[in-house]
């Protein structure tokens, strides 16, 4: 598996806060010109890079001079704003050191949770990359509340890395990758060098984050590992301390934990379903139309007992069996208030109810898919 690493043409490379602040102390100015001099290595090569960087929260509490990382959502937003300024200016003069123009893009979920923005977000990074521009992400947080954070930067990578349909996410921290057990606790933990992401036994072995800086953890890896091989994207995950990692780790080089995406890729618009985070609301299915999704039929209102959440036609919903688990979701053809005014009806009854009919299907199967 690690030949198609080596292989691969498109890299989305995510870096840690604890790497890009040197475990908080202020911007490691050296480790952002090495990771500069290496994708601009790589872009020689042919190959096109996004670089999902955290660091501003952390750069700004050592700009205002804090210590600990406050809890409060208005001083994270302030600590963001000051060390944005500091991070984005960092990566400019790196890459401008090769050459390279850099480009600054703040997400929130919001921004790819709304299929208008998220076609947006995927057209604008395209356009940049073939333009031979660097693209550096972050997430918003100067503007970000508890509603719309992806929570960290590592569920941030594996989504832009469904976005643009990269073939490997690399995601650099100050481990050297997936052990056993948490290294820490554990001095009989041993490396994973390669595995299967759909594997949820690494979900138990994975520990919780490495410092005070870090916001995510091992946890977060695994889990943004298995959303991008939902689109076919292999992940890997390696030390940032080590000499050169991006070009060893892109020349197919045993470093880090290597958790291959084994699964076919998804459709592109049921990759953007499957990677909200948040949904506008859910439909209840009678067992008879929970069984007709599971053998690809599409969701009619006759099959939905009840219709719960306020949102409107094209929303993405879930579709929930009796015993209230998740077993679809997709794109509803029906706002709420004309989905329960149609619930428990047949088709052909759409028109009477509404005096109109957009859709046959709540949901067609091409806009569904199955969790």
């Amino acid at each position: 598996m690690r030949e198609s690493i080596r292989k691969a043409r498109r890299l989305v490379v995510k870096v840690g806060s604890a790497l890009v602040t040197n475990n908080g102390a202020g911007l490691d100015l050296e480790a952002i010109a090495s990771w500069a001099r290496q994708i601009a290595r790589l872009r020689e090569e042919g190959r096109e890079i996004v670089l999902v960087s955290s660091g501003a929260i952390a750069a700004g509490m050592q700009r205002l001079g804090w210590h600990s990382r406050p809890h409060e959502t208005d001083a994270l937003q302030a600590a963001a704003a000051v060390g944005q300024m500091g991070l984005a200016q960092a990566y400019e003069g790196a890459f401008a050191e090769h050459g390279l123009v850099t480009a600054q893009i703040l997400l929130t979920h919001a921004d790819l949770a709304d299929r208008l923005r998220y076609l947006n977000a995927r057209s604008t990074l395209a356009t940049l990359l073939e333009l031979g521009v660097v693209p550096i992400i972050n997430e918003n947080d100067t503007v970000v509340t508890d509603e719309i954070k992806f929570g960290d930067n590592d569920t941030l990578g594996a989504l832009v890395a469904n976005l643009i349909e990269a073939e490997a996410l690399i995601i650099l921290t100050d481990q050297k990758g997936l052990y056993t057990a948490d290294p820490r606790k554990d001095p009989a933990a041993t490396l994973i060098s390669e595995g299967r992401a759909e594997d949820t036994q690494y979900e138990a072995m994975a520990g919780g984050a490495g410092t005070g800086i870090s916001r995510g953890g091992m946890i977060t890896k695994i889990r943004a590992a298995q959303r991008a091989a939902r689109s076919g994207a292999h992940t890997l995950i390696a030390s940032g301390r080590e000499t050169d990692p991006l070009l060893r780790l892109a020349a197919g080089e045993s470093l880090g934990t290597l958790l291959y995406a084994s699964s076919t890729p998804l459709a592109a618009r049921k990759q953007w379903m499957a990677d909200h985070l948040q949904l506008a609301g859910s439909f209840t299915l009678d067992a008879g139309a929970a069984k007709a999704l599971g053998q690809g039929a599409s969701l009619l209102p006759i099959g939905v007992t009840s219709v719960d959440g306020e949102f409107e036609r094209g929303a993405v919903i879930a579709c929930r069996n009796t015993a209230g688990i998740e077993i679809a979701r997709g794109l509803s053809n029906y706002s709420s208030s004309e989905a329960r005014r149609i619930a428990r009806h047949a088709s052909s009854d759409i028109e009477s109810l509404l005096g109109y009919m957009e859709e046959p299907e709540l949901i067609h199967r091409d806009n569904l898919i199955l969790r």
